[in-house]
């Protein structure tokens, strides 16, 4: 029985022998000459302030130039526990996944790593995430190995809780970068104001506003008061004026309006209700213009013209949806 366990223990020992000569370690083969291979890293944003059960995730995209091919069997193994200056730190290599892309002249490598950390201490420490050191080999020839250093990413593990006092300047990672402060709420006002400041601009601008620009500034009404402004302070303008005040509230009416049909006009359209008695006005106005010069409006007396001006900006507050300035007043 002796016997044949040495003869079987004889047996492995000779078939694992040529495997143990010829295993080599990465560290020990040659550097990659430049410019064979290209790296591009997207690491995390956080860099500090990890604790157990983190996970810390890593994109390393290498480009391998032909002849030099990546040694798969060479990648992180997964469940690998990482060192830092030789010694463990409680992370370790979580999952790792690997997409190659070949084209004629070279090979894409996109790599996405995962660390998680199994470690906790009473103060933060240093970690770092490699350097994994990669095998490439050199397809025309066979016997050339080289070795690809992928760059080491420094973190810093911070315990879950701290014991005792601590002075915050004395333990600040020289890692996490200088300290600012939020400007959200600033910022937050800020646009609520300018937000507010829009709709006021926006509000004045139909309540003053001239010209079409904007849903119901297009009215009759609108169009009047812009030809009103436009006629002469004498007999011939006001007789262009009053005019087309009567157009315009005729086109608004669908119909002549005189003092017998207003109340008429008035229940159809009641935004027009608050200028009533400037509509009475006008159409003593008009009586005076067109039929009657002896009759004289009482409202009109001073400046006709002017009065006319500021009933069509009445009529066109309303025509608008909007409360006149005659109401705001308390006329």
């Amino acid at each position: 029985m002796t016997k044949s366990i040495h003869k079987y223990a004889l047996m492995f020992l000779m078939c694992i022998a040529p495997l143990t000569a010829t295993a080599i370690d990465s560290q020990d083969l040659p550097d990659v000459k430049e410019g064979i291979v290209s790296i591009e890293t997207k690491d995390p944003a956080k860099l500090v302030g990890y604790t157990v059960g983190d996970v810390i995730e890593r994109e390393v995209t290498l480009t391998i130039k032909a002849p030099y091919k990546l040694i798969d069997t060479s990648l992180p193994i997964t469940g690998y526990e990482k060192r830092y200056k030789g010694q463990l730190i409680g992370i370790e290599l979580k999952s790792i996944s690997h997409v190659k892309k070949e084209q004629k002249n070279q090979t894409t490598h996109h790599i996405k790593l995962a660390y998680q950390v199994f470690t906790n201490n009473v103060v933060a420490k240093n970690a770092a995430l490699g350097p994994e050191y990669l095998n490439l080999i050199n397809t025309k020839d066979k016997k050339e190995l080289v070795k690809y250093r992928v760059p080491s990413l420094t973190i810093a593990v911070s315990p879950i809780a701290i014991f005792g006092q601590v002075k915050i300047e004395n333990n600040m990672s020289p890692l996490l970068g200088p300290l600012l402060m939020t400007n959200d709420k600033e910022q937050q006002s800020l646009k609520i104001s300018l937000l507010a400041l829009a709709i006021s601009l926006i509000g004045l601008l139909y309540i003053l506003g001239k010209h079409a620009w904007l849903p119901r500034m297009g009215g009759a009404f609108a169009k009047s008061y812009r030809t009103v402004r436009k006629t002469s302070d004498n007999a011939e303008g006001l007789k262009q004026a009053v005019s087309a005040v009567h157009l315009a509230l005729n086109t608004t009416a669908g119909m002549s309006v005189f003092n017998d049909n207003l109340d008429a006009f008035l229940h159809k359209y009641p935004n027009f209700y608050p200028v009533k008695p400037e509509i009475l006005e006008f159409l003593d106005l008009s009586r005076h213009v067109y039929f009657e010069p002896s009759f004289k409006p009482r409202s009109t007396d001073n400046n006709p013209h002017q009065w006319l001006l500021q009933f069509t900006r009445h009529c066109r507050d309303c025509e608008r949806g909007l409360i006149p300035d005659a109401m705001k007043a308390g006329v």
